[in-house]
């Protein structure tokens, strides 16, 4: 009797093709050892069929969500080609960008700071995939302020990671797009613009890259200026540009013509205490402001303290006559021979030798004569007043580059130092101080701290009284008398009745007085019978020239660049010329005045 083979279980594979194949087995028969070879028959195995049929439902669902995946893979990658990669207004490398930020505008609405969208175009120079010169040129052609060695420079670098250009326009930024270059970026930047270049910078000042401001206006305003609520409401100023244009091209005439150290003007109102124009030279162009030096950044007309000399004789004037020190017009004081006191000598540099009454003392512009009215004022109420027109503290206002002014310590405030200062000497203010303090000296007396921002039409303007409107009225003659008898003449301007006083003072450095250097300075204010505006123009170190005839003082260099810019302006601020008005001058006319120059 033949051996009965042993037995061994089937074997299941996959396969393809057949009915029985996609069921997933394939059944293989018993085998006999025996000669006849004949096939054993079928045995099927228990639930390998409903196994098969899981198997198989689980590789359709797989198949199923893979074919519903693809759809949208393909659309995200889709708006990724179109959006980011095509379109100008989109990056194909996310890089923070500075904030939106609020405009900065003039008090009739014009543009003097804004945000606008640019681009940064940048580059990977080791993922360059065409040739860089032919790159270099196309690109030159779009950027015209760069030129094509520039950039091919950039190009060729051995870094990761290069800047092409920053501040591109939209629409630049869309043709270098265009190019099809893969290693050339764009990125998306709100950028801050100043349409006006140069004007006004030392005013509204600039941000860095991250879009915080650095100086002037935009560090002192950053907050308001970057904050949601208030980003959509412009900052509007009491600047008006017309006015700024006009102070900016006469100041710069005469500190180029006088190849000067420096130089800074002020316009302001002088019943709100608006800051309607304000300069300083030399300037910068805020849109670049690491190209310029550190002087041309430096704000003269709030950061810079000087002996503004003579134009100081107003306020003792006006404090004399505030104190009853000066009774009336013609009461005169002893300037026939120079004034000793202790080690100082105290001369006038047109001397008349003789006594003087107080227009001869002003319009003469008499050191003596203007000593000895501080000395019988005294230290204590000359202290007072000064400390009313806000010249013993920084001045208030809304520029963090502000100065404190320099005078004496109260113990060292003596006689000599109350005649020195009388006449401007001794003590340093900044020019902002001077036009703060000569608006409250025609406006009726009362002080006005200045501002930079409008002054909405019948908003309270906050103020205190400094002189008695008397002696306003008094100054205002005086003042008048100097520009049509005196040192400032060359400051008359046909029919907007200007006053003034002139100033030239020694420089000072490292607290000693430089010879032969001057700061030159000339307040004004105009029409004379009812003010408007003061002006403020200061020259540091004139060395003079063919226009001023050789001459460095203010009434030669700084007045007659008064006369032009109030020429300028007075329309401009709704103050119409009057050929045929003028102030009576009657109280205060001297009996004899050969005018003389300061």
């Amino acid at each position: 009797m033949p051996r009965r083979p042993s037995a061994r279980p089937a074997t299941c594979f996959p396969t393809g093709g057949s009915d029985r194949r996609m069921a997933g087995l394939i059944a293989v028969p018993w085998r006999t050892g025996g000669a006849t070879g004949a096939p054993a028959p079928q045995l099927p195995l228990a639930g390998q069929r409903q196994a098969a049929q899981g198997l198989a439902r689980q590789r359709l669902v797989i198949l199923l969500l893979l074919f519903l995946a693809v759809p949208p893979v393909l659309a995200m990658r889709l708006t990724d080609l179109s959006v980011f990669e095509a379109q100008p207004v989109a990056t194909r490398q996310q890089v923070s960008a500075a904030p939106p930020r609020a405009d900065i505008v003039d008090r009739n609405g014009n543009e003097l700071a804004r945000t606008f969208e640019a681009f940064a175009i940048s580059v990977e120079p080791r993922k360059l995939a065409g040739n860089p010169q032919i790159l270099a040129r196309r690109i030159a052609a779009i950027l015209t302020e760069k030129t094509e060695a520039e950039i091919l420079m950039e190009l060729t670098h051995k870094g990761q990671f290069r800047y092409i250009a920053r501040r591109v326009l939209p629409s630049e930024a869309k043709r270098i797009n265009d190019l099809g270059e893969p290693a050339i970026y764009l990125r998306r930047e709100a950028e801050r613009l100043y349409p006006n270049f140069n004007l006004a910078s030392h005013v509204i000042g600039y941000t860095d890259d991250k879009g915080h401001g650095q100086v002037a206006l935009e560090k002192a305003f950053d907050e308001r200026l970057a904050a949601d609520a208030t980003r959509g409401t412009p900052l509007q100023l009491a600047l008006d540009v017309r006015v700024q244009q006009a102070l900016e091209h006469e100041l710069r005439s005469v500190y180029l013509d006088q190849r000067a150290d420096g130089a800074a003007g002020i316009v302001m109102d002088v019943r709100t205490g608006e800051v309607v124009a304000m300069t300083s030279q030399p300037d910068f162009n805020p849109n670049a402001p690491g190209k310029s030096d550190d002087a041309s950044r430096y704000n003269q007309a709030t950061f810079a303290t000087f002996e503004l000399g003579s134009t100081f004789k107003a306020f003792t004037i006006a404090s004399g006559l505030d104190t009853g020190v000066i009774p009336s017009m013609q009461k005169t004081w002893d300037a026939t021979r120079p004034l000793v006191v202790g080690r100082r000598v105290i001369h006038d540099d047109h001397a008349l030798n003789r006594w003087l009454n107080v227009p001869d003392i002003f319009i003469h512009s008499s050191n003596i004569g203007t000593a000895r009215i501080a000395q019988e004022i005294g230290r204590d109420r000359q202290r007072e007043m000064l400390d009313k027109l806000g010249f013993l503290k920084q001045v208030e206002f809304e520029l963090g580059e502000r100065s404190r002014p320099q005078f004496p310590p109260i113990a060292n405030w003596g006689e000599i130092a109350t005649m020195t200062i009388g006449y401007g000497h001794g003590i340093s203010v900044t020019p902002l101080h001077l036009a703060a303090g000569y608006a409250a000296l025609v406006n009726g007396g009362i002080y006005h701290p200045p501002t930079l921002l409008k002054v909405a039409p019948g908003s309270p303007v906050p103020g205190h009284r400094v002189f008695g409107a008397a002696t306003s009225d008094t100054m205002r003659a005086l003042l008048r008398l100097v520009v049509t008898s005196g040192t400032g003449r060359k400051a008359e301007a046909p029919g907007y009745r200007v006053g003034g006083k002139t100033g030239t003072a020694e420089k000072v450095r490292d607290g000693r007085y430089v010879r032969g250097q001057n700061i030159s300075t000339f307040a004004a204010a105009f029409p004379m019978d009812a003010p408007r505006y003061v002006t403020v123009m200061m020259i540091d170190n004139p060395k003079g020239s063919k226009a001023s005839f050789g001459f460095r003082t203010a009434g030669m260099t700084i007045a007659p660049a008064t006369s032009r810019l109030i020429t300028k302006i007075g329309p401009v601020l709704g103050v119409q010329p009057d050929a045929g008005a003028d102030m009576d001058l009657s109280a205060v006319s001297p009996k004899a005045a050969d005018a003389v120059e300061e």
